[in-house]
């Protein structure tokens, strides 16, 4: 059975735990609010939260023994069924703790808590892979000293009699060797995926189409975004991690160009590490991507501080220098002028710009299309060439590199025409003749 939270009709009760160091006590009580709406994405509901100021966590059961004795008290007198810590515990923190309280709970993690929503809202076989994938990588190292169970990932039950002495070492050696060949034909797997995804974008590539990877915090709004421009149909609820499976359309713009929109998973704070692992692939839409369009939930008291957790994890993908868009979305629920303008410091930078929107009620859409129309030519220019027939080779590199490609071939050469940027005009500038010329009569 994995380290999870078995989803029932009856919906669990939830304490939330966290420590924090003098003088971080706003920024505990923020993050522990983030794990309550992870809690109730899960099918779980927050009863209490416990927290403790501690300068370091107690090696064996993260809050001290006074404070573990009142979580006892606690789990017992509003009947809990799980203790939740907003940090990553050891196997023997799971174990210690769980020991030392009176009533039989379930004690976990933030990161097997994202892992739970993440496997119970894949919906692709690309996002399930994924998702198994990380919660083997992040299970395996936890094999050891579980405790009540010597494995949660289930298996034979234990023999017992001559022939099968030290029963414990011998599952869980089984147990991670089964692991780690689940973990190598997963990856296998994904490889596959890998090449297949990494075909397609080879093909937009060439296509020459401007590719805009919508990112942002979970929740931000960013389905519903994509649903509004496109008509994508993409799953958008009111809750974390709605979306997760990996999303492309192609949009018209006004002026009749075309923009690639890719709809991905959502950041957040504490993302876990084997979770980017694992979903690298999708990820890398970003890094690939000409435009970033991040969507912020403007009317979120954290906005501020979604924005920079976003910032940081593009620049961890390296992304963080590419022509971004910002959409502050929700802002029919109405904003106030002071945060509007923290709003706009927080995304300063060169190739910043920004937007105030609501991808519900359509407000500032039109305007936002223009902005990102605008990004999109940035730098470019329509030119017209002939290529003689020798030097035909070099269509190659204008279909790989340039926009909106036109190619008409004749008897005396190539004529053609394609938005370019400065590092294909420095190529092609040999080519370029301008208007294009009209083709010669022929004579009756």
């Amino acid at each position: 059975m994995n380290e999870q939270i078995v989803k029932e009709e009856k919906r669990k009760k939830g304490i939330l735990c966290a420590i924090h160091k003098q003088g971080e006590e706003d920024e505990c009580m923020v993050s522990l609010g983030e794990l309550e709406r992870l809690l109730d994405t899960a099918g779980g509901d927050s009863v209490a939260y416990m927290t403790q100021m501690r300068d370091t966590p107690d090696t064996r059961t993260m809050f001290g023994s006074g404070k573990i004795a009142e979580l006892s008290a606690m789990c017992d007198s509003l009947e809990a069924d799980l203790v939740v810590f907003d940090c990553e515990l050891s196997p023997s923190q799971i174990r210690e703790i769980e020991n030392a309280i009176s009533r039989e709970v379930q004690v976990i993690d933030r990161s097997m808590l994202i892992l739970d929503i993440f496997a119970d809202h894949a919906r692709t076989a690309e996002g399930r892979l994924q998702v198994e994938l990380a919660q083997l990588r992040y299970t395996a190292p936890r094999l050891v000293g579980k405790g009540k169970e010597l494995s949660r990932l289930g298996g034979a039950a234990k023999n017992t009699g001559i022939g099968s002495r030290g029963p414990g070492e011998t599952k869980l050696e089984i147990d991670r060797r089964r692991i780690r060949e689940k973990i190598t034909a997963l990856e296998a797997e994904l490889e596959k995926v890998e090449k297949n995804r990494q075909v397609m974008r080879s093909q937009r590539q060439k296509a020459g189409i401007c590719q805009c990877a919508i990112v942002g915090y979970t929740n931000a709004g960013k389905s519903t975004l994509l649903n509004a421009l496109t008509g994508a149909g993409i799953l958008a609820e009111d809750k974390l991690f709605a979306t997760l499976d990996t999303t492309t359309k192609q949009y018209e713009l006004p002026g009749g160009g075309k923009v690639l929109l890719t709809d991905t998973v959502g950041f957040i704070r504490n993302l876990p590490h084997h979770l980017i692992k694992a979903f690298r692939s999708t990820l890398e839409e970003v890094k690939y991507a000409d435009i970033l369009l991040v969507v912020v939930d403007a009317s979120d008291p954290e906005c501020i501080a979604q924005v920079q957790v976003t910032t940081e994890l593009l620049a961890e993908l390296g992304a963080g220098d590419k022509p971004t868009l910002f959409a502050f979305n929700k802002c029919d629920a109405g904003l106030a002028p002071e945060p509007m303008l923290q709003l706009k410091q927080s995304a300063g930078g060169e190739n910043h710009d920004m937007v105030f929107i609501s991808a519900r009620t359509g407000a500032g859409l039109n305007q936002m299309i223009e902005k990102l129309e605008n990004m999109a030519g940035a730098g470019k220019r329509r030119v017209h060439l002939f290529i003689p027939p020798a030097e035909g080779a070099v269509t190659g590199i204008i279909y790989q590199l340039g926009d909106d490609v036109e190619m008409d071939y004749r008897e005396d050469g190539i004529y053609a025409a394609v938005t370019a940027d400065d590092k294909l005009l420095g190529k092609i500038r040999q080519y370029i003749t301008d208007p294009l010329p009209e083709p010669e009569e022929e004579d009756d």
